[in-house]
């Protein structure tokens, strides 16, 4: 993937602060009403762009109702959505339904602090993570990853949680989250095996700062 489309795809990656900040201004149950919501609808639309025979019969369709300027649109989305979309989705679950699962389940399980801390983390690490390893990464792995990548990710989670949680915990759990968007889970499985970054990053985190919490 270019530089261009890996900015517009971390772009839209980073509407997910959305659901932090949601939660900060209008509490719990409403930021589980909101992404509990999401969830449903791009479950309801993701038939739509996985197969393409359902797309195209509602492309036809719209074309009898729409003039052909709202039709081009249509079709500028579309190829916009294709362009951001990795090859290994493109026949299997999109990534904005990981993140909304692994949201819902953070918000509703964990306090506050640990739920804004992980979903913040997951989204900014993963965004600076990809285009500071992109744009500057010079010292790579076998995995494709940089050190200058997972270095932005390390540094981005410890900034967002110390306020949070405290500064020994904020290094284990920006750490915690720098292992597993590194190897992934399993750890060094094909990505097609493992398990979406957008919903184990996020698990991950919350689970790590819950259990120190404990402690």
């Amino acid at each position: 993937m270019s530089m261009k489309s890996e900015l517009k795809r971390k772009s839209l990656h980073l509407t997910g602060l959305v659901v932090p900040i949601f939660y900060l201004l209008f509490g719990r149950e409403a930021t589980l009403t909101l992404v509990g919501t999401a969830f449903f609808l791009f479950v309801m639309l993701e038939p739509f762009r996985i197969i393409e025979e359902l797309r195209d019969n509602i492309k036809r369709r719209l074309r009898i109702y729409v003039d052909d300027e709202v039709f081009e649109r249509v079709e500028v989305l579309e190829r916009h959505i294709d362009e951001i979309t990795r090859s290994h989705e493109r026949y299997r679950v999109a990534a904005h339904i990981y993140f909304a699962a692994a949201s819902f389940v953070v918000v509703y399980f964990f306090s506050m602090e640990i739920a804004v801390g992980a979903i913040t983390v997951a989204t900014v690490g993963d965004a600076l993570a990809a285009i500071v390893g992109k744009s500057r990464g010079r010292h790579r792995f076998p995995n494709g990853k940089s050190l200058e990548g997972s270095m932005a990710y390390l540094l981005s989670g410890l900034l967002i949680l110390w306020p949070l949680v405290g500064f020994l915990p904020a290094i284990i759990g920006a750490l915690s989250g720098t292992v597993v968007e590194f190897y992934g889970i399993p750890p060094n499985a094909k990505r097609e095996d493992q398990l979406d970054d957008n919903f184990s990053n996020q698990l991950t985190i919350a689970l790590v700062l819950y259990l120190l919490s404990l402690l």
